[in-house]
């Protein structure tokens, strides 16, 4: 994660700022950027990183409903290591799982359904290729999977997707992802020619508590921050790319 889009890196920063140039800055900056280091600290604690979970997730809900489409597109979540063979599923962020367990659920209710599963990676091993092996041994056939192993975003799966056949995927499907992920997943898909209908498999969101310690900064709380603080900014660059794409 880029240091300075997390609460902490932007804190010390702001902190090391204020301590060298405080006394040449001017009121209204030096009350700027104690404000920030306010906010900081708010992202630092499960109450503020909650409430910028939520602002991501609330966005989307499960769209697709009874009227699922047949193709079932799983967006994989990272690996923690480059895998040492096919079959190395511990190398697969815990992620990965939750959203392939809620896929195969779907596949099973949706009859004559097939499962694509996206995700390249940085490594020699694709993300996809994993999940796929994972997937045939949970039971779904190989027939009945397709995967995607070239892309290293969420933009290159819409558009490595859109790509794919023979025989093409259609444009309806049924967008299989977090709910802290989905938002930013649809502008790439819906920019690259589908109509997806959303399957939520988990939320980061965490409701107030009466302890303590939901109010106070806590390195859970800053992971939290983190990830929809990319996605956020992940959200407004896949909007530009959107609109750069739509004017060609």
């Amino acid at each position: 994660m880029n240091i300075l889009l997390s609460p902490l890196g932007g804190g010390l920063l702001l902190a090391v700022i204020l301590l060298i140039a405080w006394r040449r800055l001017p009121r209204i900056l030096r009350a700027l950027l104690i404000l920030g280091e306010i906010l900081a600290l708010f992202l630092c604690c499960p109450i503020g990183a909650n409430l910028l979970v939520h602002a991501v997730e609330s966005r989307v809900t499960d769209t697709c409903g009874a009227d699922t489409p047949d193709t079932l597109v799983l967006l994989s979540g990272g690996l923690q290591r480059p895998a040492e063979s096919d079959t190395d599923f511990a190398a697969l962020e815990e992620i990965n799982i939750d959203r392939l367990l809620i896929a195969r659920a779907l596949w099973q209710r949706t009859p004559g359904a097939t499962l694509v599963i996206a995700g390249g990676g940085p490594w020699a091993i694709r993300e996809s290729v994993l999940l796929r092996a994972l997937a045939e041994q949970l039971g779904i056939p190989h027939d009945a999977i397709r995967n995607e192993a070239n892309s290293t975003s969420t933009w290159e799966n819409a558009t490595e997707l859109r790509r794919l056949g023979p025989p093409a995927l259609p444009p309806r499907i049924a967008l299989v992802s977090s709910a802290l992920h989905l938002p930013r997943a649809l502008i790439a898909f819906r920019a690259n020619g589908f109509t997806p209908c959303t399957v939520v498999t988990d939320t980061m969101y965490a409701a107030p508590g009466a302890e303590i310690g939901y109010y106070l900064p806590q390195s859970s709380a800053l992971v939290k921050s983190e990830f929809a603080i990319h996605e956020l900014i992940g959200d407004l660059v896949y909007r530009w790319r959107a609109r750069a794409a739509k004017s060609e």
